[in-house]
C-alpha cells in the first residue's frame, strides 16, 4: 500500500467549501443573509423558529428541536467519523442509525450551502440536554455541578461545531449574536453571545470565516451596514478571513462573499505582507 499522499494538483482541484460564522448584534439583518443564497442549493438550518425575516424565502427548511437531532443531522450531512468507537457520536454506527431513520443521504447532493441560524440557541439546547448528564452531577452529593456541565457543553459544541468543518465539498455558515460587555478590567469588548467561554474562544480558530455584520459611520455621519473581515480593525469586532481574499470591510451580500472568497487566490508577497506602518517623521519647534 503506498503511502496516501494527496499532490498538489489534486488538493487544488478538490471541491472546498467555506465554514464561517457570521455575527451581528440582534435585529441587524443575518437571518435576511438567506435571500443573498441561490434557492435551489440552500439548506436552512432553523433552530430559532425566527424565520418571519424571510417569509416568502422558497428554500428548503430542517428545524431541529433537540441537541440529540442537531448531532443526528451534522452525522447525515458530514457522514461518520472513522477515528471515533462505535458508541461515540459521529461515529460509522451512529451514521448507519441516523440513515435507517431518515433514508440515503445523497438526498442532501443538491445543497452547496448549508445556514445554522442560530449558534447560540444551538449552545442552549446543548446545554440544557448536558444538565441532564452524569457530568453534571456531583460523584460525591449526588447535586447538580456546573462546572461539569458547562465542561460537557465545550466538549459537545466543539466536536458539533469541528465535524461540520469536516464536510469539505459544502458551504456551512453559523449565525451568530454580537454582544458588548465590560472584560475584567473595564474596558468594551465585542463578542460571541455564547453559553459557556470554551465554545466562544475556539469557534474562530475551527471556521475559516469569522465576518461582523455591523453598523458603520460613513465620512458625513450617515450609517450604514457592512461586513468587517479583518481581525485587526477599528471598531474590535470579531473578524477573521483565512482566505486572503477579502477586505477589511465588504458590501453585506453573503452571497457575493462567498463568490468572492471562491476567486483566485491572492499572491503569496501580498497575503504575507507585515510591514510595520511608516511612523510619521517628527518635527522640532525652534
Amino acid at each position: 500500500m503506498a503511502l496516501p499522499i494527496v499532490t498538489a494538483d489534486q488538493r487544488l482541484a478538490e471541491k472546498r467549501g467555506v465554514k464561517g460564522v457570521l455575527i451581528g448584534k440582534a435585529g441587524i439583518g443575518k437571518t435576511s443573509q438567506l435571500w443573498t443564497l441561490d434557492v435551489a442549493s440552500t439548506l436552512f438550518f432553523d433552530l430559532e423558529a425566527g424565520d418571519l425575516a424571510v417569509e416568502g424565502w422558497a428554500g428548503d427548511t430542517i428545524r431541529p428541536r433537540t441537541w440529540a437531532e442537531c448531532r443526528d443531522f451534522a452525522v447525515f450531512i458530514g457522514g461518520p467519523n472513522p477515528a471515533l468507537r462505535d458508541d461515540q457520536p459521529y461515529s460509522q454506527a451512529h451514521f448507519e442509525a441516523v440513515c435507517a431513520r431518515y433514508g440515503d443521504p445523497t438526498q442532501l447532493a443538491k445543497y452547496q450551502t448549508l445556514f445554522v441560524d442560530s449558534i447560540t440557541v444551538a449552545g442552549r439546547l446543548c446545554l440544557q440536554w448536558c444538565k441532564g448528564q452524569p457530568q453534571a452531577y456531583s460523584e460525591k452529593t449526588g447535586k447538580p455541578d456546573s462546572r461539569g456541565a458547562y465542561g460537557l457543553m465545550g466538549q459537545e459544541m466543539i466536536a458539533w461545531l469541528t465535524h461540520l468543518q469536516h464536510t469539505r465539498g459544502m458551504n456551512v455558515w453559523f449565525v451568530g449574536i454580537l454582544e458588548e460587555k465590560l472584560d475584567d478590567y473595564n474596558r468594551r469588548i465585542q463578542q460571541l453571545q455564547i453559553d459557556g467561554a470554551k465554545t466562544g474562544l475556539e469557534l474562530p480558530g475551527i471556521v475559516d470565516e469569522v465576518i461582523t455584520l455591523a453598523e458603520l459611520k460613513a465620512d458625513d455621519g450617515s450609517s450604514y451596514r457592512a461586513f468587517v473581515c479583518h481581525t485587526l480593525n477599528a471598531w474590535g469586532f470579531p473578524a477573521k478571513d483565512r482566505s486572503g481574499r477579502l477586505d477589511a470591510i465588504e458590501e453585506p451580500h453573503l452571497g457575493r462573499l462567498m463568490q468572492k472568497i471562491a476567486g483566485p487566490a491572492r499572491p503569496a508577497p501580498e497575503r504575507l505582507d507585515f510591514t510595520r506602518p511608516a511612523a510619521a517623521p517628527q518635527t522640532t519647534e525652534c
